[in-house]
């Protein structure tokens, strides 16, 4: 048995959501997004790559060793399965390890609005689904690819690095390809599945040019298409779409991007008041012909006032202050935890206050 393997029990066990295990440093779990030391010895530089090669396989000891860093999917039986990330750096080896929930969460599980759903019901287009490091985006998306699974007949291709949920058909049929194992590349993986009679195409990353340019060409032939990007909010998103682009090809995305962009979810987790946990904060762009004219005409600086003036119950969309403002309401976070978060912290209290107000 590695000995790796009592600090991953512990994870689980503690309900935690990540293990650091860092040379130079004592090991720590991320719980709640909070970092929080183990009672364990600063790790040697020895040590730790001990502690690390023996639980990696020889093909993965060979990659670390040639580009300095390796991704892989642990699985420990009995106790889970783990997104690892090994690398070099100052003091030797670093491993951080993230805890992939065996069962799949459903949208509802994860308190996701009704907007998201309907997404999953499209046919064709783009759909984003953008936020920091560790915002949930793979839950998120694990979520939406089981909510189309459940729900409708239709051929789910998914490329990921590495894949973390596993899904299994229910309705329709589901292929999970890893780049690395399965496919030389993003683009090699993306260029077969449109040979493959794709209905959902699943993108782990919308990285670069030919990417972005291959998961628009598959949105145009009929597919829909969902990819995630790491930004802060639904217009950021499309900036980084549009900063891959050459400049003498922008126009002509941005008039496709118009049409073919159906929603874009950028996402923040918040901790939980009612229960230990977070909570998903979502930001919600949908198409409308207003969205789609600002995208046409290189006004994507307008969509983040747009999204603020949004009313929900009409539109479908929210901003992440008036997706704090429901959660709030609802009693699943505290204003205090919502105040850190929010774009406009004042507005979200005075909010608040006027709806307290109004029901005393």
């Amino acid at each position: 048995m590695a000995r790796i393997h009592s600090f991953l029990r512990l994870v689980v066990e503690q309900q935690a959501s990540d293990l650091h295990f860092h040379a130079g440093k004592v090991p720590i779990i991320r719980y709640q997004g909070d970092l929080i030391k183990l009672p364990f010895r600063i790790l040697s530089k020895l040590e730790t790559r001990r502690f690390l090669y023996e639980m990696m396989t020889d093909e993965q000891r060979e990659a670390l060793e040639q580009d300095q860093e390796v991704d892989f999917v642990y699985v420990l039986e009995g106790v889970g399965r783990f997104r690892a990330n090994v690398f070099v750096q100052h003091h030797g080896l670093g491993a951080v390890f993230r805890v992939i929930p065996y069962d799949l969460p459903t949208l509802d599980d994860l308190f996701m609005p009704n907007a998201v759903k309907k997404l999953t019901r499209l046919q064709n287009g783009l759909v984003l689904v953008t936020g920091p490091t560790g915002s949930g985006k793979s839950t998120t998306m694990a979520a939406m690819v089981h909510e189309i699974n459940c729900t409708s007949s239709r051929h789910i291709i998914s490329i990921e690095d590495p894949i973390e949920f596993i899904h299994r058909p229910v309705m329709g049929t589901i292929t999970q390809r890893q780049v690395g194992k399965h496919a030389k590349s993003f683009e090699s993986a993306l260029r077969s599945a449109l040979r493959e009679s794709p209905d959902v195409l699943v993108v782990g990353e919308m990285r670069d040019l030919e990417t972005v340019s291959l998961a628009l060409m598959a949105a145009e032939t009929g597919v829909l298409v969902l990819g995630t990007l790491h930004t802060n909010s639904a217009a950021k998103a499309i900036h980084r779409i549009m900063d891959v682009i050459p400049p003498e090809g922008r126009e002509q995305v941005q008039g496709v991007l118009s049409i073919l962009l159906q929603g874009v979810l950028a996402q923040r987790l918040c901790k939980r008041s009612d229960e230990d946990g977070r909570i998903a904060i979502l930001e919600v762009l949908l198409h409308n012909y207003a969205v789609a004219n600002m995208i046409r005409e290189d006004k994507i600086h307008l969509l983040d006032s747009y999204l603020k003036s949004a009313n929900p119950d009409e539109t479908g969309m929210q901003s992440f202050d008036r997706c704090l403002y429901q959660h709030i309401i609802e009693e699943f976070i505290s204003l205090e935890e919502a105040t850190g978060l929010a774009d406009d912290p004042r507005g979200l209290q005075g909010l608040v206050l006027q709806h307290r107000q109004s029901i005393r």
